[in-house]
C-alpha cells in the first residue's frame, strides 16, 4: 500500500463531485428575476461550488493530506465527503448523498482502470483541477488556493520513479474492489456491462513510450536481433501523438477526468445483483478494530483542517435532488441495500477522553443548532451524519 495514494483519491472524488452538483444545479437553474424564495438560480450555483471549492482547497487542510499516510476505509473517507458537500447553503438528503457517493466512486474507478500508465493518474488529477478552475475563473482568491495545490501536486509526485507510481494505482484498485455500481452514462456508452464491471478497450494508443503490439524480436546472445515474428494482436491500437504536460497549465493529452457531464443527460444509479452479494461478504464489521483510533485521528486532522461556513443569519440551506423526482428519490431510500448506505457513523469519543479530545473539539465545531423545519424548501432535508456523532 502506498501512502501517496490519500491527495490522489480525494482530489479526484471531489473533482467528480463538483461535476455532478454544477450539472445538477444547471439543470435545476431557473433565471433570477423570475426564481421563488425555494428555486436555484446561477447566483446560488456559483456560491455554492465557491463555497465548496474553498473549503476544498483550505490551505491547511491540504498541507495536512499531502502528509504521507495510509488510506483509511471508506466509511472514513465518505464522512469527509459529506461534511464538504454540506459546506454550503446545500443540503442534501441520504439517498441523493448515496447516489452522489456512487457516482463519484465508479467514475473515478473507470478513470483508474483505463490510465495507460499508472503515472497517467497525476494527468487525470490535473484534468480535474483544469475543470475546477474554470468554475471559480470569477474568485481569484479561490483561484490561487487550486493553483497552490496543482503546485503541491508536480512538487510531490513530479520524481516519483514509475514503481511507486504503479504501488498508488494498485492501491487505488484495492480501495474500488468489489464496487460494481451501475452507472447509466456508462451502461449507454457500452463501457460498462449490467453487472457492473467495466469493459477494457482493445483499440487507441498504447502508453506513452511504448510500441503498437504486434512484433516480436529475438536476440542472441550478444544482443544481436536475428528474427522478428509478427502476431496478430486482436485490436486496433496506435502510437501515443505526445505525452500529456504535467506542468500547472498545459495539454494533458489524455481526457480521462475532464467533465462527462457538460453534456446534459439523466445519470441513474442501480446497484447489481453481483454488488449486492459482494457486499454482504464484505460489509465493514462495526466492532472494535485495530485501525479505529487511528482513523479517529486521521478524521480528526482532516476535519480539524476545513473551515466549514456555517450559514449566517435564518437563511435555510437549499435542498438539491439527484433524482429527477421526489419520488425517485424516497424510492432509492427504501430500495438501497443497508450494507451500501453510510448514514451514521458511531464513534465513541466519550470512553477515552485523552484519546479522542481533538475530535470531540471539533464535532463541537460541527454542530448545527436547532432550526425550524422547512416545509418542501430550501432548508429542507439537512443531513444529519456529524450530528450523531
Amino acid at each position: 500500500m502506498s501512502v501517496r495514494t490519500l491527495p490522489l483519491l480525494f482530489l479526484n472524488l471531489g473533482g467528480e463531485m463538483l461535476y455532478i452538483l454544477d450539472q445538477r444545479l444547471r439543470a435545476q437553474n431557473i433565471p433570477g428575476d423570475k426564481a421563488r424564495k425555494d428555486e436555484w438560480t446561477e447566483v446560488d450555483r456559483k456560491r455554492v461550488l465557491n463555497d465548496i471549492i474553498s473549503t476544498m482547497f483550505n490551505r491547511k487542510f491540504m498541507e495536512e493530506l499531502f502528509k504521507p499516510q495510509e488510506l483509511y476505509s471508506k466509511k472514513a473517507l465518505r464522512t469527509v465527503y459529506d461534511r464538504l458537500a454540506h459546506a454550503s447553503i446545500m443540503r442534501l438528503n441520504q439517498a441523493s448523498m448515496d447516489k452522489l457517493y456512487d457516482l463519484m466512486t465508479m467514475a473515478f474507478k473507470y478513470q483508474v482502470l483505463l490510465c495507460p500508465r499508472p503515472k497517467d493518474v497525476l494527468l487525470v488529477t490535473f484534468n480535474h483541477l483544469d475543470a475546477i478552475k474554470g468554475f471559480i475563473q470569477d474568485s481569484p482568491s479561490i483561484l490561487n488556493q487550486v493553483e497552490e495545490t496543482s503546485r503541491l501536486l508536480t512538487e510531490v509526485y513530479g520524481s516519483l520513479p514509475a514503481g511507486e507510481f504503479q504501488l498508488i494505482r494498485q492501491t487505488l484498485l484495492i480501495f474500488f474492489q468489489d464496487l460494481h455500481i451501475r452507472v447509466s452514462i456508462f451502461l449507454k456508452d457500452k463501457v460498462q456491462n449490467s453487472n457492473g464491471r467495466f469493459v477494457l478497450p482493445v483499440s487507441g494508443p498504447v502508453p506513452w513510450g511504448t510500441e503498437v503490439p504486434g512484433l516480436i524480436r529475438m536476440f542472441n546472445r550478444k544482443g544481436q536481433e536475428v528474427k522478428t515474428v509478427e502476431f496478430s494482436h486482436g485490436g486496433n491500437y496506435v502510437t501515443a501523438p505526445k505525452e500529456g504536460s504535467f506542468e500547472l497549465y498545459g495539454d494533458r493529452v489524455l481526457k480521462l477526468g475532464t467533465n462527462m457531464y457538460s453534456v446534459n443527460r439523466p445519470v441513474e444509479t442501480h446497484t447489481s445483483g453481483a454488488s449486492k452479494n459482494l457486499a454482504s461478504r464484505t460489509e465493514e464489521n462495526i466492532a472494535p478494530n485495530p485501525l479505529a483510533k487511528e482513523e479517529l485521528n486521521f478524521l480528526a486532522r482532516l476535519m480539524g483542517g476545513m473551515e466549514i461556513k456555517k450559514p449566517s443569519g435564518p437563511e435555510p440551506g437549499f435542498r438539491l435532488n439527484l433524482f429527477t423526482t421526489d419520488e425517485e428519490e424516497e424510492q432509492a431510500a427504501l430500495t438501497r441495500p443497508e450494507e451500501l448506505s453510510y448514514e451514521v457513523i458511531n464513534i465513541q469519543a466519550t470512553q477515552d477522553q485523552q484519546r479522542n479530545q481533538e475530535l470531540t473539539r471539533i464535532m463541537g465545531e460541527f454542530e448545527i443548532t436547532d432550526q425550524p423545519r422547512w416545509s418542501a424548501n430550501k432548508g429542507d432535508d439537512l443531513l444529519a451524519m456529524m450530528d450523531e456523532l
